[in-house]
């Protein structure tokens, strides 16, 4: 049986936010929302909704139980400290809770992941399932013959 961890991460969430294009709604303030401090500008592509979606509808799977918190930290990024006035170390800044909150809510609705109380959030058996289906259908696309082991 094919899972999450047997293809590679980019084909799975290309896939994944094809799928999920049908089942996630895409906000009208995304298209002038910064995904984090250290970004000067909204993202460019025009699916970044379902890609984020399917992003951390992986993260959910594999690191789950998990927070807001330790998501927006993995979306985040460094800021540079120095400017013209003054010299700084670079830091770091977490990602946009907004935009993981929502696509966690519009998920939790779907269906696909569910709140441990006191946790933070992690996948259903039908969120699962589905990622294993999708996980399934790239494996069988995939040109590889050395994942042949796997399947």
């Amino acid at each position: 049986m094919v899972t999450l961890y047997d293809v590679p991460p980019e084909e799975l969430i290309e896939e994944l936010a094809d799928r999920l294009a049908d089942r996630l709604e895409t906000p009208e303030w995304v298209e002038y929302t910064k995904t984090s401090h250290d970004r000067e500008l909204p993202p460019q592509q025009d699916d970044f909704w379902e890609r984020r979606g399917a992003s951390l509808l992986r993260k959910v799977a594999i690191e789950g139980p998990i927070g807001v918190e330790r998501l927006s930290t993995g979306y985040g990024g460094t800021k540079g400290g120095s400017n013209r006035y003054a010299v700084a170390p670079a830091t770091q800044v977490d990602g946009s809770t907004k935009i993981i909150r929502e696509l966690l809510i519009q998920l939790e609705d779907d269906g696909l992941i569910q709140t441990a109380q006191g946790e933070g959030r992690r996948t259903t058996a039908e969120g699962d399932a589905f990622l294993d289906e999708v996980a399934k259908d790239v494996f069988d696309d995939l040109d590889n013959p050395e994942l042949e082991r796997y399947a």
